[in-house]
């Protein structure tokens, strides 16, 4: 039996519990400042109301208040906060923490440091955490398709944790994998955390191939959908993920696999980001497209602005090819500087390694 809190009481953070309570382990639910209500029903009558479903009886819900005493004694902890919320957390655990526990990122995205360099969440929660205790804690993360709902519905779902301490990974694996869990393990921890994070805004592209079908007028008189010019921008943002990844130190062939190509096919499926890309893709300007999904993370969103710094800077300097990225700078554009969604599709497009297709002289 292994001691497990998790903090962050939203879908995703619940959901992984499911296959760890499954297991007979000891597992606390710890809600965020922004969870309150949820974990009020939990501890009513243990239903999350988001997930819509009861949660396993050997999970114990806790407020944020009651956090030292929910960390205190655990071997891992999760951290299921949004990426806004990633300070938070270090700020809120790193008092109580203790050698030797394992922190697991479950949070999606990247940040941009403060010297213009792009970091994964499991190097910017270890960087906000006492001094005293950052190099005594051990840090992992998942990465691979998985829907929250289909999770704590015991679907299965196949996943890779990942940690540069190949040592803690078999302790993980055993923790969390069930008969319909599947956990591969890896220890390429850049590679698995720049496809996770970029698969939001590339997601969110992906949408925008909706929107543009529903804006054209006069709509096709056969009813023609926009799959074609999606599956262009799917392979489009595979191809900057492993511009990214290799750049970054990480390896390519995490990018066609569960993390990369499994996650982005996953996320593009539906969800926030998807409706967020079909709006825009009407031709809305972001400040209004926001205002019709009032009160959403739009976790594409919060990464294109989290990384723009740091991608400008070293496009700037020449540590990037902004060539090689023109999908994602166009999405910065888009939701930094509210440009529409109206460019020449050809220069959309790089396709590495390939060469652009030329045009026709008329």
């Amino acid at each position: 039996m292994t001691r497990i809190t998790m903090v962050g009481a939203g879908v995703m953070g619940t959901a992984l519990m499911f296959p760890a309570a499954d297991n007979g382990n000891d597992i606390k639910l710890v809600g965020t400042h922004l969870d309150t209500d949820i974990i009020t029903r939990l501890k009513q009558d243990h239903f999350h109301p988001r997930l819509k479903r009861p949660i396993p009886a050997n999970i114990q819900p806790y407020f944020h208040t009651e956090i030292a005493e929910a960390i205190r004694g655990a071997e891992i902890i999760g951290l299921g906060v949004n990426s806004r919320g990633v300070h938070w957390a270090a700020e809120h655990i790193g008092p109580h923490l203790q050698a030797g526990q394992i922190i697991l990122m479950v949070t999606k995205g990247l940040e941009s440091s403060d010297d213009g360099e792009l970091m994964i969440l499991p190097d910017v929660i270890k960087s906000r955490l006492p001094a005293s205790i950052r190099e005594q804690i051990h840090y992992a993360a998942i990465g691979g398709p998985s829907i929250a709902g289909e999770l704590a519905a015991r679907r299965h779902t196949n996943v890779i944790f990942t940690s540069r301490n190949p040592d803690i990974l078999p302790k993980l694996q055993a923790s969390f994998a069930t008969p319909y869990y599947h956990i591969w393990t890896s220890t390429d921890i850049i590679g698995i955390e720049v496809c996770v994070a970029l698969k939001n805004p590339y997601a969110l592209a992906v949408g925008l191939a909706a929107g543009i079908a529903e804006a054209e007028t006069p709509p096709d008189i056969a009813g023609a959908k926009m799959h074609n010019y999606a599956a262009a921008i799917f392979a489009q943002g595979l191809a900057e993920t492993a511009y990214l990844v290799q750049k970054m130190g990480g390896k390519l062939e995490t990018v066609y696999s569960l993390p990369g190509a499994g996650d982005l096919y996953v996320t593009t499926q539906g969800g926030r980001n998807s409706r967020m890309g079909r709006l825009l893709g009407m031709g809305k300007p972001y400040s209004d497209a926001v205002e019709e999904m009032p009160n959403e993370t739009i976790e594409g969103v919060d990464a294109s602005v989290s990384i723009a710094p740091a991608i400008d800077a070293a496009v700037a300097a020449g540590k990037l090819s902004g060539e090689a990225l023109p999908l994602l700078r166009k999405l910065m554009r888009i939701v930094m500087r509210n440009e529409k969604v109206e460019f020449d599709f050809d220069s959309f497009f790089s396709q590495l390694p390939f060469n652009a297709p030329k045009r026709l002289e008329s």
